[in-house]
């Protein structure tokens, strides 16, 4: 295995938005720094369902619809 080619992995903690915090190992900063999330699990719309809406710009959604209607898989 060569040697120097893996990075420098050291103990952080981890400040949610909510305020809840966790240690864990990372290659991010150095030794005892606070890394505080902007973005977390709990209040990002991508895991809570948010207010998703698909906008059909130019018809392509109702293209795509009207094409692949009749396959009825």
């Amino acid at each position: 295995m060569k040697t120097q080619i893996h990075p420098d992995y050291h103990m952080i903690k981890v400040v949610m938005t909510d305020g809840t915090e966790y240690t864990t190992r990372s290659t991010w900063g150095s030794e005892g720094q606070t890394m505080n999330l902007e973005i977390d699990s709990k209040s990002h719309p991508a895991w809570t369902g948010g207010n998703q809406q698909m906008m059909d710009r130019g018809g392509r959604v109702s293209k795509f619809n009207k094409r692949f209607s009749g396959l009825g898989i």
